[in-house]
C-alpha cells in the first residue's frame, strides 16, 4: 500500500453557491502519486451534466470550462467506467485516496447513489487531506488550498479551480501530512 491517489472535481454552481445536492460533477481530476506526492500517472476527463447541461456565466469564469468541453463530454457513468479501467492496474497498491475537503467525497458519493454506479473507491479510506493539513500544521481551522500551499512555502502551479491542477497541487501537500498506512486508516 504505497500510493495515495488525489481527487478533484469541477461541479455546475452559481454565484451563490448551490447545495451539492443540485450540483453535477463537470470535471474530474486525479493523480495517483506515492507517499512523496511524485507523481505517478494522471486522469481527467470533461462529463456532460444532464440535469442542467448549461453552465452558468459565473461557473465558466471560476473554471476557465468552456461550454464547448461540456457540450463534447460524455455523460458521468460513461466518464466512471474510463476511471475505474484506468484505476484498475493500480487498485491492489492503493493506501487510500484523498481530496482537499469533503466536498469531493460527498459529491462523488451522491453520483454514485444517483447513476447507480459501483466504484472500487468505496472500501477504500478516503482522507480528508484539508483537515489533516490543518491538524498537522496545528491550525485554528483549515484553510484553502492556496494558502495551505503558501503556509508550505510553495505557490500554486497552474490554473486554480480546473479537477487536474487541483488535484496536483493537492498531492504536493501530502508528503507534509502524517497519512495513515492502512486501507481502513
Amino acid at each position: 500500500m504505497d500510493k495515495w491517489l488525489v481527487i478533484d472535481l469541477e461541479a455546475t454552481t452559481d454565484e451563490g453557491g448551490w447545495p451539492v445536492a443540485d450540483m453535477e460533477i463537470i470535471e474530474i481530476g486525479a493523480s495517483l502519486v506515492n507517499r512523496n506526492g511524485h507523481e505517478l500517472d494522471h486522469f481527467k476527463r470533461f462529463v456532460r451534466p444532464l440535469r442542467r447541461p448549461l453552465l452558468t456565466l459565473f461557473c465558466q469564469e471560476l473554471t476557465h470550462i468552456a461550454q464547448s468541453d461540456i457540450d463534447s463530454a460524455t455523460p458521468l457513468p460513461m466518464v466512471w467506467e474510463q476511471f475505474e479501467h484506468w484505476l484498475a492496474p493500480y487498485r491492489p497498491r492503493l493506501a487510500g485516496w484523498t481530496s482537499w475537503g469533503d466536498y469531493d467525497r460527498r459529491q462523488l458519493e451522491q453520483e454514485w447513489r444517483r447513476h447507480g454506479l459501483a466504484s472500487s473507491l468505496i472500501p477504500l479510506s478516503h482522507v480528508n487531506l484539508k483537515q489533516r493539513f490543518a491538524d498537522t500544521r496545528q491550525l485554528k481551522r483549515p484553510v484553502g488550498l492556496r494558502t495551505a500551499l503558501q503556509l508550505a512555502g510553495m505557490s500554486f502551479q497552474g490554473q486554480q479551480h480546473r479537477a487536474l491542477e487541483d488535484a496536483r497541487n493537492t498531492a504536493r501537500l501530502l508528503p507534509l501530512t502524517a497519512m495513515p498506512d492502512a486501507q481502513n486508516g
